[in-house]
């Protein structure tokens, strides 16, 4: 059957890499100017090549966003780069701004175009609109129902692409002022403060004409701070209002979320295609999806108009559970050993977990710590080194390893 594509977020080459080897579909990504995220590693034109290269041999699409609200002097040099972005052979672009869209079709009118989610599009009249502008699919408003999502398939003959999972902007879908307003920072030409996670209190004027402070608790309320997004549960409801593209929102996300998220939602559309009519959610997804830096977790706008209760009041971090410790570079089975890349310090005895694409997720003590020199050390500090330890099941190249905050020997 016809799944839905599975579009992963590529903050940098390498997490590019992981998304594609933990299944995607597609990938979206920026290069250094024109995109939404100013702050994420980007990819310059010889990284794109990269990475281009590395999507399509595997099948994989690779989309790039252009999708700022362009100012005047944004214009400058824009046309050159869409037509570089077009000699290279990228999939498509994603815009939002009406004279980008211009510009594309002027200077690469085969090129397809995705109008981004800052474009507010929120009805079918729009889609209708933008596909008599030559665009191919637009990307659906966070504020939509599954069913404001049917009635729009079913009246316009336009692919449909719909975040499934990540961070929720409180801001009508990402057109935000605020972080310009407070801090200088255009959230809508990808320099985001993030003004919403912060820190407010309220002001209730009375007759007398005086302001009061109310609180929600001694510390202020994050009245805007929202939850994030995670319809991992509703597969079949998402395939079933037409949506073509599944989007995982994350491009300044770790390679540990990139590959977690990608991977659990790949592995729920293949097993919802093993058996449509007899397709069960499990538990062990969203058991992997808690892993990963998350806030707490909601369906957004999908069933109904979210209340008081999708929002986080008490605090603006991320729940963090897990370390991400490093990446299998190589495994050894002579020795039932796996070569490790280490990101986070590991020490002998940790009880880490191992999981990957194709492997099963499984519980590992670390038995003995051997560097580079082949010394056995009782630890391993340093980001990037290479050690062996000693592993009860085989392992693959570009498998992750984690440890549970506190199950460490230090």
């Amino acid at each position: 059957m016809q799944l839905p594509e599975l579009l992963a977020p590529a903050g940098d080459l390498e997490k590019l890499k992981m998304a594609v080897l933990y299944g995607a579909d597609a990938v979206y990504l920026g290069g250094e100017a024109y995109g939404l995220r100013e702050k994420a590693g980007n990819f310059t034109i010889e990284e794109m090549k990269e990475g281009l290269d590395f999507a399509h041999q595997r099948g994989v699409n690779f989309y790039v966003t252009v999708n700022i609200i362009a100012h005047n002097e944004d214009l400058e040099g824009l046309p050159e780069y869409i037509k570089e972005l077009d000699d290279l052979g990228v999939d498509a672009v994603i815009v939002a701004d009406p004279g980008i869209l211009s510009i594309v079709k002027e200077v690469a009118p085969d090129l397809e175009v995705h109008i981004s989610t800052q474009a507010n599009n929120t009805n079918w009249r729009t889609a209708k609109y933008w596909k008599d502008q030559g665009v191919e699919r637009i990307v659906a408003a966070r504020e939509l129902s599954f069913e404001e999502i049917k009635e729009i398939k079913d009246k316009v003959d336009i692919d449909i692409e719909a975040f499934v999972h990540g961070a929720m902007c409180i801001s009508y879908s990402g057109r935000c002022l605020l972080s310009n307003y407070m801090n200088g920072r255009d959230a809508n030409r990808g320099a985001c403060a993030h003004s919403c996670r912060w820190k407010y209190t309220l002001m209730e004027e009375q007759r007398n004409g005086e302001y009061y402070p109310i609180y929600e608790n001694e510390r202020g309320t994050f009245i805007f701070n929202s939850k994030d997004l995670c319809m991992i549960e509703y597969i079949p409801e998402l395939i079933e209002a037409g949506i073509d593209s599944l989007k995982l929102e994350g491009r300044m996300k770790s390679l540990h979320y990139v590959a977690t998220v990608t991977n659990v939602y790949r592995r729920a559309l293949n097993e919802y295609a093993k058996d449509p009519k007899n397709y069960k959610f499990k538990e062990e997804w969203l058991e992997e999806l808690i892993k990963i830096s998350h806030r707490n977790y909601t369906t957004g706008f999908y069933f109904e108009k979210p209340g008081g209760s999708e929002q986080n009041y008490d605090d603006s971090g991320y729940t963090r559970a897990y370390d991400f410790m490093g990446i299998v570079r190589d495994y050894l089975p002579a020795s039932n050993e796996a070569v490790i890349e280490v990101r986070s310090k590991f020490f002998t005895g940790d009880i880490i977990e191992i999981f990957g694409a194709k492997t099963d997720t499984f519980i590992q003590e670390i038995e003995y710590i051997e560097n580079e020199a082949g010394e056995r050390v009782a630890d391993a500090p340093h980001p990037h080194q290479l050690i062996k330890v000693k592993v009860d099941n085989p392992v693959e190249k570009y498998d992750l390893v984690r440890r549970k905050r506190g199950d460490n020997n230090e």
